[in-house]
């Protein structure tokens, strides 16, 4: 089966990180699926390109804050197909432009218009793991390099996961999976088995930073299966799914 994963920023945010990230990869890839990873910038690499551009321009175009921005996820593209070459397996990493990530033109909240995924179905067939750098793509008018908006990279990877044909898309962040309130804040909060896409879009809707809006949209949209899970640890997570009124009686 086809796979789709994505990994935030705390989840690769230093070297030990990446490391514990690229063994779940390879382990998923060992139970016998095909599987396209999808990344964050490491940490807070983007709030500090931020304020590096500041320091350098108070007033930067945004072409040029899209082509920094988006180094911080090649970054982690890179870094992680690198320890997954060391466990033995090989892998790749692209660039949103070198995934097919199609995007409209504007820079800074470029909204994805098509995926031509035809470079990753060739590594795929080739037996390697590939590592796409989220949140990015390519403007379908001017050509330039986009990014998505904050984030976007949970988007990018259901865009792919409904562009391969995917069983279903794991997003995995420092959080167990969706809970009935922040379970930092609230003590009796309890994770959810099973939501729907409806359930989930009002959750964003009303500020739940669990997966971003657009990310839900598209999963609804294309009935992808979404898996919300920790990296940081092996308990089950919640699915975002379609779910018949039968099934939830």
């Amino acid at each position: 089966m086809r796979v789709v994963q994505k990994f935030g920023g705390s989840s690769v945010a230093d070297a030990a990180s990446i490391k514990r990230v690229a063994q779940r990869i390879v382990a998923t890839k060992e139970q016998g699926h095909e599987v396209t990873v999808v990344v964050s910038a490491m940490g807070d690499t983007t709030d500090e390109l931020l304020d590096l551009a500041q320091q350098v321009s108070p007033n930067p175009r945004a072409r040029e804050m899209d082509m920094l921005l988006t180094a911080g996820e090649r970054m982690s593209a890179a870094l992680l197909a690198m320890a997954i070459n060391d466990l033995g397996h090989t892998a790749r990493s692209f660039t949103g432009s070198q995934a097919g990530v199609i995007t409209s033109e504007k820079h800074g909240d470029a909204r994805i218009i098509d995926i031509t995924p035809g470079r990753i179905e060739s590594a795929l067939e080739e037996g390697d793991v590939v590592i796409v750098a989220g949140f990015q793509g390519v403007s379908q008018s001017t050509k330039d390099v986009t990014t998505l908006g904050r984030g976007a990279s949970d988007t990018t990877a259901v865009a792919l996961a409904a562009a391969l044909g995917a069983g279903y898309c794991e997003i995995y962040s420092d959080v167990d999976g969706v809970f009935t309130a922040d379970p930092r804040i609230v003590p009796g909060a309890h994770r959810i088995p099973e939501i729907s896409y409806e359930e989930m879009l009002e959750m964003a809707a009303n500020g739940a930073k669990i997966l971003h809006l657009r990310c839900v949209e598209y999963a609804r949209r294309e009935n992808v299966p979404v898996h919300v899970r920790s990296s940081f640890s092996d308990k089950p997570g919640t699915w975002v799914k379609h779910i018949d009124e039968e099934d939830s009686v």
